[in-house]
């Protein structure tokens, strides 16, 4: 059993918070420290963004954050190097990897997939490999024991939810709306509408994502979710609060997790 599948099981009814931050933002030693912030705050998966130049899914918030950590010149192989720091003092807390194709691909996708396992990665998300081309990389994450996580979306064919049921594991991230991170025309009935549908052919957890920015959001998406999955909201936390980064994320996971 994975570390995601793991948690999951410990949280029984129980909803599931998923923070992302961007790795690097405003620097890796505060990403570090906020990475622990947010599980000493009630955070049971860590989403961490791996910054890329060209990120077509992610609003204005997040875009600032990845252009932050690339000035860092933060790369791929940092965002590992972080993440197997953090190990050192917690080896129980799933860390997810959302990121996109390039760089791994430059990285070569077997070794990408044997670093991550044994950096302490559990999961990773490629926003632009779908299934039809994922091939190659799913083999390479199943073959080094991590879980391949896809996105959905309100656009998403059954004949294509079918296909990601056969393929995910750990969780399916649901994108609750079209459009990119941080927008805010979250529709909750029409999420649960299609979470039902969802379920037909996914039988892993599902978690819902984007437009999520406050406790009354979080709590009527985990009305209908197995995760609750935040990001430009913190990562607009870590903007606005230089120099108190950790203590003002811990704050908002504190205030989400009592939510849901």
């Amino acid at each position: 059993m994975s570390r995601i599948q793991q948690t999951f099981h410990a949280l029984g009814h129980q909803k599931a918070l998923i923070p992302y931050i961007t790795v690097g933002d405003p620097n890796i030693e505060t990403t570090l420290d906020v990475m622990h912030s947010m599980v000493s705050n009630g955070a049971d998966i860590i989403e961490l963004g791996v910054p890329f130049s060209d990120p077509m899914a992610d609003g204005p918030t997040i875009q600032r954050a990845a252009e932050r950590a690339l000035a860092n010149k933060v790369s791929l192989k940092d965002v590992l190097a972080l993440v197997r720091e953090f190990r050192q003092k917690n080896t129980t807390t799933p860390v997810i990897l959302m990121g996109y194709l390039n760089p791994i691909h430059k990285m070569g996708y077997e070794e990408f997939a044997r670093a991550a396992a044994e950096s302490g990665v559990d999961g990773v998300l490629t926003v632009d490999s779908p299934v039809e081309t994922i091939g190659t990389l799913h083999h390479a994450l199943k073959q080094n024991g991590l879980d391949c996580i896809f996105l959905t979306a309100p656009t998403t064919s059954e004949e294509r939810m079918a296909e990601i049921g056969r393929l995910a594991s750990g969780f399916v991230y649901y994108v609750s709306l079209k459009g990119v991170t941080g927008s805010t025309k979250l529709d909750t009935d029409e999420v649960a509408a299609k979470i039902a549908v969802l379920r037909q052919y996914i039988n892993i957890p599902i978690g819902v994502g984007f437009g999520i920015s406050d406790a009354d959001s979080a709590r009527k998406i985990a009305a209908v979710a197995d995760a609750v999955i935040v990001g430009s909201r913190i990562v607009k936390e870590i903007e606005n609060n230089p120099g108190k980064e950790a203590e003002s994320v811990g704050t908002l996971i504190r205030t989400l997790k009592a939510a849901i």
